[in-house]
């Protein structure tokens, strides 16, 4: 759908031209699917690039790496150990912080560590009446390895919402791995990586950082799921990289889909709509409401606060290319489309949200009520702020403890038991002409006819 230009309003404001739909409208359905529509196709140079950087490091280790950081992030030493930073550096860096960050650092860590402490699953078992011992046993990976942006990008809430759920976990051991541009070193994301019980750092970045956490080198621990968002060719590097270890998810643009009924000041919703559009031009912002007068509201509100965004650019043009503002006939209309679009943050800003969350079949995260901003659940209230992009919340979850646990089926047969299950497996076992499979059940069953 092509961009829209921007106009000037009578008194001489900036509009932005955000698409602006209505249910009522024949085509809606068409407009709301050319609107959602994104193109998530890989993009072959980078595909490229990325298979033959992972082709170098399998061959040849840390010489490879040493020469990709060399070359990508201008960062020239003689060893990957160079690269490390240690654990007493992380903490400095933390100690160095002023108060008010070390304070802010330190309450979202204990929010985000509380809630995650509710996610932790245990074994268990069950004795059936044959007396056969039947259970599952939850136990933590052994090494993750964590993705963190570099450059111009830091997110040390993102080293939070991922480092923090593993060791919750019990997760014997945690990688991190964050470019470091000309070796310039952001200390909120060390701190953060302090904070959250990160094991070891390494000043690495791109497509070569993910095929060494994947693969190991001779420095760098191979490790057995890679967590953490990135550039294409991070994305397309764990993409590549998947199954020889596990990977989070591939993530799209981020996005945000507001129901309000039209109660809420216009402001906020507003900002809202730009807390995600101010990520990336590609990001989308939709607001369903009722009444078209609330729409003009927003929009104004819109007008009113692009000139003072310090993103206005990146803002602009994500709204007017893949934003909307939609009149629906009522809120279950507006919890129907929201359910269709599976958006990755939904929030609900309206009188009694938990009726209209039970509506709800679909969303990455739901924030309920007029002061649940989306922001919030970004750094500090205390729920993961990875979720599913692009529908993918249609059957998938927000990353959690449980992403750095595996399940081991047990399964113990008693003599008596042998005896029911052996019948039943051989003669399901002949029927798949698996003879071998029969007999391994029925040589059992003799022996215990023995007895």
């Amino acid at each position: 759908m092509p961009s829209p230009k921007r106009h000037q309003k009578a008194n001489g404001m900036a509009s932005v031209k955000i698409a602006r739909l209505s249910t009522s409208q024949q085509d809606f359905q068409s407009r709301l699917a050319a609107l959602l529509r994104f193109d998530a196709a890989q993009d072959q140079a980078i595909a490229d690039a990325v298979k033959a950087i992972i082709r170098d490091i399998r061959a040849r280790g840390d010489a490879a790496l040493l020469q990709a950081t060399a070359r990508f992030d201008q960062l020239q030493v003689q060893s990957v150990s160079e690269l490390e930073i240690t654990r007493h550096e992380l903490r400095q860096a933390f100690e160095a912080l002023e108060e008010s960050q070390r304070l802010a650092l330190t309450e979202a860590a204990e929010r985000i560590r509380a809630f995650h402490e509710l996610q932790r699953q245990s074994s268990w078992s069950h004795t059936d009446r044959f007396g056969n011992r039947l259970g599952q046993r939850v136990s933590a990976l052994d090494r993750a390895g964590l993705y963190v942006p570099g450059g111009k990008a830091a997110y040390p809430s993102s080293v939070l919402m991922n480092a923090i759920p593993a060791k919750v976990a019990g997760v014997t051991e945690l990688i991190m791995v964050v470019p470091t541009p000309q070796g310039a070193r952001n200390p909120l994301v060390l701190a953060a990586a302090w904070i959250a019980g990160v094991d070891r750092v390494f000043t690495i970045g791109g497509a070569q950082a993910v095929a060494a956490l994947a693969y190991g080198t001779p420095t760098i621990p191979a490790v057995d799921k890679i967590v953490g968002p990135g550039n294409a060719y991070v994305a397309e590097a764990k993409r590549q990289v998947f199954g020889q270890v596990g990977i989070d998810m591939i993530a799209g643009p981020s996005e945000i889909l507001v129901i309000c009924d039209g109660k809420t000041d216009p402001d906020w919703i507003a900002m809202d709509l730009f807390s995600q559009a101010e990520h990336d031009e590609l990001a989308q912002s939709i607001l369903l409401a009722p009444e078209a007068k609330f729409l003009d509201a927003v929009q104004a509100s819109i007008d009113r606060w692009i000139a003072e965004m310090p993103r206005r650019a990146v803002i602009e043009k994500s709204m007017e290319g893949r934003g909307a503002l939609i009149q629906v006939r009522d809120l279950e209309e507006a919890c129907a489309i929201a359910s269709s679009i599976a958006a990755e943050h939904l929030e609900i800003s309206t009188d009694q949200p938990e009726h209209w969350a039970q509506k709800i079949r679909h969303a990455g995260a739901m924030f309920l009520g007029r002061y649940a901003s989306e922001s919030l659940g970004d750094y500090c209230a205390g729920p993961n702020h990875v979720l599913p992009t692009m529908r993918t919340a249609r059957f998938s979850s927000p990353l959690g403890v449980y992403d750095f646990q595996k399940r081991t089926s047990m399964i113990e047969i008693s003599p008596e038991g042998a005896q029911p299950l052996g019948k039943i497996a051989a003669t399901l076992a002949y029927g798949e002409q698996l003879p071998a499979h029969a007999r391994a059940a029925e040589l059992r069953l003799k022996a215990v006819a023995k007895k």
